[in-house]
């Protein structure tokens, strides 16, 4: 499975962002999916992820509440909404899949990265 993050940019504090996530091959709905985010310097972290169908949910407690993960199998795609975005979620974003649902990175396929900066 090959994955390619888009829709990262510049926003001002407090906007809106949309990610998404497109994923190669016709077995997409076969895998969980996540994201996670690293930011400069520092190691990736967490952010959120998905189950096969879109059933269950889980997100880091730095964005619960302001982000929302959900997916499309039809177009085999993730997608990331991020609102009241702050500083500090500035980083490069990634998409994950794997046959196992986690919060850590035990995703068998990581995408390449799509920056996210928030000017305060």
């Amino acid at each position: 499975v090959q994955l390619q993050a888009s829709g990262g940019g510049l926003v001002q504090a407090g906007g809106s962002l949309r990610l998404s996530c497109a994923a190669s091959g016709r077995t997409f709905s076969s895998y969980h999916m996540a994201w996670f985010r690293q930011a400069p310097g520092k190691e990736r972290l967490f952010v959120a992820a998905i189950s096969r169908i879109g059933g269950s949910t889980y997100y880091a407690d730095s964005v619960k509440g302001r982000f929302t993960i959900s997916r499309d199998n039809a177009k085999s795609t993730v997608y990331l909404q991020m609102d009241s975005l702050k500083p500090e979620d500035t980083a490069v974003y990634y998409c994950a899949g794997g046959p196992v649902l986690s919060t850590s990175s035990d995703y068998n396929y990581f995408g390449r990265g799509t920056q996210v900066t928030v000017s305060s």
